[in-house]
């Protein structure tokens, strides 16, 4: 085995272990994935230097303004921590180091997957570890053994190794979309027939299909309701998108998304859980939190409220902000009397980003989020290619789905998800910009 396959199997073992411990939100667990994303950063660049030919920069160039982009985070999280701007440096200091850590993760996707079998390769193993939180997750809930019911608590809904129900949804959201676009990646040329609809069912990607069943029925079983909607949302538009770019067997194409839609929300979540989601999408507040019939914490705070509360914190401190990863430190002052309890995140996205990054950082973000999506209709629009509209319309729809998720909660402050979605965008890049294997074919594709 070559150097340069075994970084990018270490690759793939890291982005496999980051959900695994609480989704890598400890200080220990951010250590670990800024070190080895370090170590293979550095291998990587020795590998350039001893062989620096142009198939191992093709990639690289097509994502080079998303990488400036990346970088500039970084070089203002270090400015605002020299000239003092932060209010909380030791906070600004293990950000900026997440942050080198998310820029090498980024580098190191597109140097060593720019070929097309390293790609799907790349696919298959995201839809597998998604696969296995689901299960996992899925089994701690229905198991009747004593064992998992401690590990589960009283909880009767599905967070995998999150702490979070709906960092689980978010990060099963976007595993959901890899396993999407990769199964729209390698469908075949042959023109659609009545009758080829059972091999959607025991053909050679049935695997595939399998993961997703299974990868819906635990996001549902999360009752996240955001989580669901983002998913399913993004399912909708991007779906859309893609048939209306891909007129080459549009009818296979809709099949294919609408069967997801029908007969996993439709059958299997009546039997997981979609009435007990239906009441909480119904009810917007946090809810209280009880043991043995006694309320231990009071939740009943809406979440806007929560927001409301937080905007006059950015109004202070617009341009600037108060330091990456300072919420928590500097929010507090803020709340009115009715909250009662501590709040280390702002339950949106884009408004924590904002008040610790303050607009400059913003527009990084900004930039940087759009650039990704461009890339992914882009390759979605490539409708010669089955392959690569296939795997650009699974990237783009897991950015949305986060995106839109982000709305309502703080998945870009967990880690794991925050790495699975710069994997995301740099797939979006990676699929129109890959190179083709000679003997590439969709046979060839890892049975699992």
């Amino acid at each position: 085995m070559t150097l340069e396959r075994i970084l990018a199997s270490s690759v793939l073992l890291v982005i496999a272990w980051l959900p695994l411990p609480v989704g890598s939100n400890r200080s220990w667990a951010i250590g670990l994935f800024v070190a080895a994303m370090g170590i293979i950063l550095l291998l990587w660049g020795w590998l350039l230097l001893k062989d620096s030919s142009s198939r191992r920069w093709k990639t690289l160039k097509a994502g080079a303004v998303m990488v400036a982009l990346l970088t500039s985070i970084q070089i203002w999280v270090a400015i605002q921590l020299v000239f003092g701007i932060t209010t909380n440096p030791g906070a600004t200091i293990e950000h900026l180091a997440l942050g080198i850590a998310y820029l090498s993760l980024f580098i190191l996707l597109l140097g060593l997957f720019r070929t097309r079998r390293r790609l799907t390769v790349l696919l298959s193993v995201l839809v597998i570890t998604g696969v296995m939180q689901a299960f996992f997750g899925a089994f701690l809930v229905l198991a009747d053994f004593e064992w998992a019911q401690a590990l589960q608590g009283r909880s009767r809904v599905v967070s995998g190794t999150f702490i979070n129900r709906n960092h689980a949804a978010g990060y099963l959201a976007m595993m959901l979309s890899c396993g999407i676009g990769l199964l729209l990646a390698l469908r075949d040329e042959r023109a659609f027939r009545w009758h080829h609809v059972a091999g959607l069912l025991i053909g050679p990607k049935a695997w595939i299909r399998l993961s997703l069943i299974i990868m819906v029925i635990a996001l549902v079983m999360t009752q996240s309701r955001m989580g669901n909607v983002a998913f399913f949302s993004s399912l909708l538009a991007i779906g859309m998108l893609f048939t209306a770019l891909t007129p080459t067997n549009r009818l296979r194409n809709v099949l294919i998304l609408a069967s997801i839609l029908a007969i996993d929300t439709l059958i299997i979540s009546q039997w997981f859980g979609l009435e007990a989601l239906q009441t909480r999408l119904a009810d917007a507040r946090f809810q209280n939190e009880v043991v043995e019939g006694n309320v231990v914490r009071r939740e009943n705070i809406i979440r806007d409220n929560v927001l409301i509360y937080a905007i006059p914190q950015f109004k202070e401190r617009p341009l600037l902000g108060y330091g990456a990863g300072t919420f928590e430190t500097s929010f507090q002052r803020f709340p009115g009397s009715d909250v009662t309890r501590r709040w280390d995140h702002a339950h949106n996205d884009y408004l924590q980003i904002a008040i610790e990054f303050g607009l400059v950082g913003m527009v990084f973000f900004s930039v940087f989020t759009m650039l990704a999506l461009w890339n992914g209709v882009k390759a979605i629009a490539m409708s010669k290619s089955r392959y690569r509209s296939g795997v650009g319309m699974g990237a783009t729809m897991g950015v949305v789905a986060l995106l839109i998720h982000s709305i309502a909660d703080f998945n870009l402050q967990i880690p794991a998800n925050a790495a699975l979605f710069v994997t995301l965008c740099a797939v979006t890049v990676l699929a129109h910009t890959h190179r083709r294997n000679k003997k590439f074919t969709p046979q060839s594709i890892p049975k699992f």
